[in-house]
């Protein structure tokens, strides 16, 4: 039975999505707040992530979907320091630790070590403290299994870098290298010299004390298992997956198919006994995966690791078999048992039914590697990958060609893709990249055998041989020769191995007749006349052996009847999901579509979500009334609308994914609701919105929509660099780029062009030393109802998905914000808006300028929305679903206290990439702290992002005049603090030249008049840890600096872990925020103590 002392619980979240800590810990999170609200217990969130459902409002009106929110949130950072002293204000019975990522769990471990949990009598619920430093401190955790003969893989755990060089030798090359303690292989990498190792060493040693030196086994199969065990020591094992690559690869940076295709019968047992046997020895109670390396040549096996708290693959494994593993460990927590508990999904079977699976989910990776300057395109033991998909269906074809249209790289399937010719095509193998799949499918057209690409893949020749079965297929539909040649049991196949409608229409050449969006039409008429169409399939856990009560579907060929009766009652509103999380859309979105989920099942109506994102919770089996767990393209979206006969479609909550189909939506006479789609469009195409705006009297940057290089050059002979330069229709500035000479101009519009052919490229002046101010608000029917008006700390220049922006704004003059909301309500009018936009614009001085409008909900709108404490989701989706509203009342909009919203940057993950920002977006996630001023609030929100308040010594290298006068102040402010400023050449001569003590530094090894090494040298100093904070400001963030010695310094800070600042205006604002407010004076206050 449960425990019945506990009454107040705290759980820690994971912060802000970063990579290898993404969307994966809100959904488990919020599963563990939805199971102590079950049992009548008290929550209290500590979680500074402001944009994730866990950190929602309390609707105590709401219905149950809404639950899993806390009672009481803290935006403050997961740090020790921050936590002891909620603690000591909560006084807590309980504290949960296993659903906030590695974050919780060290934050967990320190706080059990420093005495904390002991003296304020906090138990910790579910896996014992002891058991979670076993699995964590590589020493133990090889004791703990070899003391019942488990084999692991042979490591040494290493405490210097000498140690590290022993081991390597002791154990021969390759090895591979970890760091303790941290999470998704940060800091570790393979090494096959010396050379390579004391690289990789150092690095390792930046982020953890204790590294491991393990030998290499790249070439054997990486299998995983979720195991779960109750405290009377039952336990079940709920999901085994393989790796699609071979060791060598993060399992979260491989192809990922569930359940293992390639095991036999007995290895199967083996390995889930092993599992159980480890499980039970370590005493975990809950849920934890086990990795193994498995040999399929001798079925010899090593253990890789356990994880003792709910991670990537266990979010992965809930969507995948419809066991809900975070919610059943957070009950496990609380003392039940596993017979005592029933599966939520189900409703009928008991939580220790093992699950059995009648289909195949495929789990991809999404990379935006692109985005990054210079980066490391190559995979390995650490995680680049920044978000991730699930695709279901009847067969491994089927589920694999659904996942690679699913990332939204462009990609159609396997097959009929754009040409991605690789010239050598054995490396391109060899590699793992973020594009092997598809040299692949290149290498199968150019009639390499199976047994060729498996000698240089790996990848099993199972796998192999089912994609080779895809490439016949696509032979056979190009032998046809044309449409109507296209016989009803060649098209059925060729649908059933996952073939869209795209896909055939391009083999069968009808691309080469009409543009492919007609092609792709008259392909979807001829289909349904032959009576080809998908039925819809419930996810039952079970195998169809016992009846399912979910509404969690997915569309297959390879089925009779749909498993769900249609009444055509046109009660059901869709609500089209955001997809995979990437750079520029990820769990802010998530958010926006659970507020609008909930609004629309609380007024009665059939709440619909089609989304195919495991990590998130609109995925998650209650959340709404069906769940359609399958793509968001044209030809699926209109597969379920014709199915459900919906009153209307939502295409505003999801960001640019559902935006983009707007168009194609609204020609097939599909209502949608909101913001009509031709509003939609206006707004989104460069040209014609620059026209509305001309139009109605509102001032913008010099613009121009041209197609030819001559155009170009006049345009910009009369405006003068620096230049924008986009195409039209983008998310997160993809492809846009600011140009502040000729040469970057040419390079830049050769990728420019390849972007859209049909769409000109549009040029504007690039305004510099301007303050940028957002707008996020809703509208009906052309009148504005609610906004919110924030500004950016740094100048015009950084995305505003990197920049820090403080709201309520506090350095604009009342008239700038007058001159907003009037030319707002223009452009409202204008395009008669009915639901949520945003609009970003320039002001210097009292002039102001429009960059851009957004006819959907913005990633700033969960951050506005808590700080305000108005759901503007909710406002808009009432408007869209035309129920009546009540106006907020003005004194709503003045409130005493400031919201900083900061952003996450994963750089230490990307080798090689400029950590520097521009205007293309690189964060990967965000925190939003509160305060009671400015200050406050963004010293909250920068350490809840990693940055640490220097104690001593911090380095300046500033580029340009204008930005070492305008940091000045702050850095004699430092000095009169008793700080050492080191300075590299120009700064420390402008130093010099205004009389401030400074300690010049060397970028280089330079030798003096006397042949003596000039000292110090930047990188000793920040190898040796005696620099806290580097502040490196670029002269030309422009310019294209990769590897020059400023690079290096920037390179060098991030690879060990020191605070790096790139930007003048965030430095200053950091730097006066820690000198005016001492940590210990920040008030620790929940979000509901602000008013």
């Amino acid at each position: 039975m449960a425990d019945k002392t506990i009454k107040k619980v705290l759980l820690l979240g994971s912060g802000a999505l970063k990579i290898g800590q993404a969307g994966e810990f809100d959904y488990s999170g919020a599963q563990a707040l939805k199971a102590l609200k079950e049992e009548g217990i008290r929550s209290v969130l500590v979680n500074p992530n402001i944009a994730t459902v866990q950190t929602s409002q309390k609707d105590d009106t709401a219905s149950t979907a809404s639950q899993a929110v806390a009672d009481t949130v803290y935006f403050q950072p997961v740090t020790p320091e921050f936590v002891e002293r909620i603690i000591e204000k909560e006084r807590p019975d309980g504290i949960l630790l296993s659903f906030g990522g590695q974050t919780a769990l060290n934050c967990g471990v320190e706080l059990y070590k420093r005495g904390v949990l002991e003296k304020y009598g906090v138990k910790v619920l579910g896996t014992p403290i002891q058991a979670i430093i076993d699995t964590e401190d590589r020493d133990l955790f090889v004791r703990r299994l070899d003391e019942i003969g488990v084999k692991t893989i042979k490591s040494e755990a290493c405490s210097s870098v000498e140690e590290v060089q022993r081991a390597a030798h002791e154990l021969g090359f390759p090895v591979i290298l970890r760091a303790a303690y941290a999470l998704g292989g940060l800091g570790s990498g393979f090494c096959d010299n010396d050379e390579e190792l004391l690289v990789q060493a150092e690095e390792a040693f930046s982020f953890s004390p204790q590294v491991l030196v393990e030998k290499s086994l790249k070439g054997w199969k990486e299998i995983e298992y979720e195991v779960v065990r109750d405290r009377y020591d039952n336990c079940i094992t709920v999901c085994n997956m393989e790796n699609f690559d071979p060791l060598g690869i993060h399992t979260g940076e491989s192809i990922v198919i569930a359940p293992s295709q390639t095991l036999t019968n007995s290895e199967y047992h083996k390995l889930r006994a092993l599992a159980i046997r480890i499980i039970r020895h370590l005493g975990i109670v809950g849920e934890c995966n086990v990795q193994y390396a498995f040999d399929p040549e001798s079925e010899d096996y090593r253990v890789i690791e356990v994880n003792a708290r709910l991670s990537r693959s266990s979010a992965l494994a809930s969507k995948a078999t419809g066991y809900p593993l975070a919610f059943v460990a957070a009950k496990l927590g609380l003392g039940y048992g596993l017979f005592e508990l029933k599966n939520s999904v189900t409703q009928s079977t008991s939580a220790f039914f093992e699950p059995a699976l009648d289909y195949v989910v495929c789990k991809i990776p999404r990379w935006d590697l692109g985005k990054f300057r210079g980066v490391n395109r190559e995979l390995g033991s650490s995680m680049k990958s920044v978000g991730e998909v699930m695709a279901i269906g009847r067969t491994f074809e089927d589920a694999i060609q659904k996942g690679l249209r699913m990332i939204g790289q462009g990609m159609h399937g396997f097959t009929e893709n754009k040409d991605l010719h690789v010239d050598d095509l054995d490396a391109a193998l060899k590699a793992p990249t973020d594009k092997r799949i598809f040299a692949i499918a290149q290498a199968m057209y150019e009639g390499y055998s199976v047994e060729r690409i498996h000698k240089l893949t790996k990848i099993d020749n199972w796998f192999l041989q089912r994609l080779e079965h895809i490439i016949q297929w696509d032979l056979k539909l190009r032998q046809t020769g044309g449409l109507e040649n296209l016989s009803h049991d060649l098209l059925l196949r060729a649908k059933q191995l996952g073939f869209s409608d795209f896909q055939i229409a391009r083999a069968v050449g009808l691309g080469k007749q009409m543009p492919m969006d007609q092609a792709v039409i008259k392909m979807r008429e001829f289909r349904k006349n032959m009576g080809v169409l998908p039925v819809v399939k419930q996810i039952d856990t079970l195998a169809g052996e016992f009846p399912a009560q979910t509404n969690y579907l997915y569309l297959t060929y390879s089925g009779i009847k749909n498993d769900v009766h249609y009444t055509g009652d046109h009660k059901s509103i869709i609500v089209l999901g955001s997809g995979a999380y990437r750079i520029g859309s990820s769990v802010e979105f998530d958010w926006c579509g659970v507020q609008a989920l909930n609004t629309i099942r609380n007024n009665g109506f059939r709440s619909v979500m089609i989304n195919y994102n495991p990590e998130t919770v609109s995925t998650d089996y209650d959340v709404c009334d069906r769940l359609y767990f399958d793509e968001l393209t044209f030809e699926r979206v209109m597969d379920i609308i014709e199915l459900e006969n919906p009153q209307g479609v939502i295409v505003s909550t999801g960001g640019q994914i559902p935006n983009n189909l707007a168009m194609k939506l609204d020609k097939q006479q599909v209502p949608i609701l909101g913001t009509s789609a031709k509003s939609i469009d206006n707004a989104e195409d460069r040209d014609k919105f620059s026209a509305m705006l001309d139009r109605i009297g509102v001032d913008q940057p010099e613009w121009s929509a041209l197609t030819s290089m001559d155009d170009v050059e006049k345009f910009i002979e009369r405006v003068g660099y620096p230049v924008l330069v986009r195409p039209s229709y983008v998310l997160s500035g993809a492809a846009m780029n600011v140009c502040s000479n000729e040469e970057q101009l040419h390079k830049f519009l050769q990728l420019a062009a390849k972007v859209s052919k049909e769409h000109p490229v549009v040029i504007s002046k690039f305004m510099t030393n301007t303050k940028e101010v957002e707008m996020d608000a809703v509208a009906r029917d052309g009148e504005i109802i609610a906004y919110a008006i924030s500004e950016h700390v740094e100048f015009a220049g950084v995305h505003s998905g990197d920049a820090t922006i403080m709201f309520p704004a506090q350095k604009l003059y009342v008239e700038t914000v007058r001159r907003i909301k009037r030319i707002s309500g223009r452009i409202a009018r204008e395009l008669n808006i009915s639901g949520p936009f945003n609009i970003q614009y320039l002001a210097r001085e009292n002039e102001i300028k429009v960059i851009e409008c957004n006819l959907r909900a913005s990633r700033s709108f969960p951050f506005v929305s808590k700080v305000l404490k108005i759901n503007l989701i909710d406002l808009a989706t009432r408007i869209m679903l035309g129920l009546p509203i009540e106006r907020p009342h003005k004194s709503l909009f003045d409130f005493d206290y400031v919201g900083v919203k900061a952003s996450q940057f994963s750089f230490n993950r990307l080798q090689d990439a400029d950590p520097i920002l521009g205007v293309d977006m690189a964060s990967t996630g965000e925190v939003g702290c509160l305060g009671e001023d400015a200050s406050c609030a963004l010293l909250k929100s920068l350490l809840s992002v990693g940055m640490r308040i220097p104690k001593k010594n911090i380095l300046f290298a500033i580029g340009g005049p204008k930005q070492r006068a305008h940091l000045l102040d702050v850095i004699k402010r430092l000095v009169q603090r008793g700080y050492t400023i080191y300075a590299t050449g120009g700064t420390s001569e402008f130093l010099n030249g205004v009389g401030v003590p400074n300690i010049r530094v060397y970028k280089k090894e330079h030798l003096d008049e006397f042949g003596q090494l000039k000292q110090p040298i930047v990188s000793n100093l920040m190898h040796n840890k005696q620099i806290e904070l580097f502040v490196g400001i670029p002269v030309d963030t422009l310019a294209d600096t990769v590897h020059d010695s400023y690079y290096q310094m920037r390179r060098t800070a991030v690879d060990l872990n020191i605070p790096l600042i790139t930007n003048a205006r965030l430095a200053e604002a950091f730097i006066n925020a820690f000198l005016d407010v001492p940590l210990d004076t920040l008030a620790i206050r929940e979000w509901s103590e602000y008013k």
